[in-house]
């Protein structure tokens, strides 16, 4: 199930990463403004990366800590997509999987094409 998708602005590739406030509903942060989600990415490797959300009326959240790892790994830039879905992988304990994703043009055609890790 798609938590998310959401093409790369300068902020998300060099700070942080923000989402939609409505995606918070399918994160548990325990009465906390943070959790350490254990995420797949595309070569099924565990990944670590901890969302925060503001405290007050907008909670608007973001991923932070090991977000630009991630970023480093795919050599992700501006116009770039990132996917996050809910899935749960029990034998290497992630509940989601992220996704980089490039424009390609394929037959006259634009497409979304799956990044390949950079390192």
């Amino acid at each position: 199930m798609q938590i998310f998708s959401k093409e790369l602005k300068d902020t998300d590739v060099r700070v942080r990463l923000s989402f939609p406030t409505r995606c918070l509903e399918h994160l548990d942060f325990a009465g906390s403004n943070s959790v350490d989600l254990r995420v797949k990415d595309s070569c099924g490797e565990l990944r670590v990366i901890r969302c925060l959300k503001r405290n007050g009326d907008y909670e608007k959240p973001v991923l932070s800590k090991g977000w630009l790892k991630f970023v480093a790994d795919y050599g992700l830039g501006v116009g770039d997509k990132v996917v996050l879905l809910r899935e749960d992988d029990h034998s290497l304990g992630s509940q989601f999987r992220i996704e980089a994703r490039r424009k390609i043009v394929l037959l006259g055609q634009k497409a979304w094409g799956e990044v390949p890790r950079a390192t």
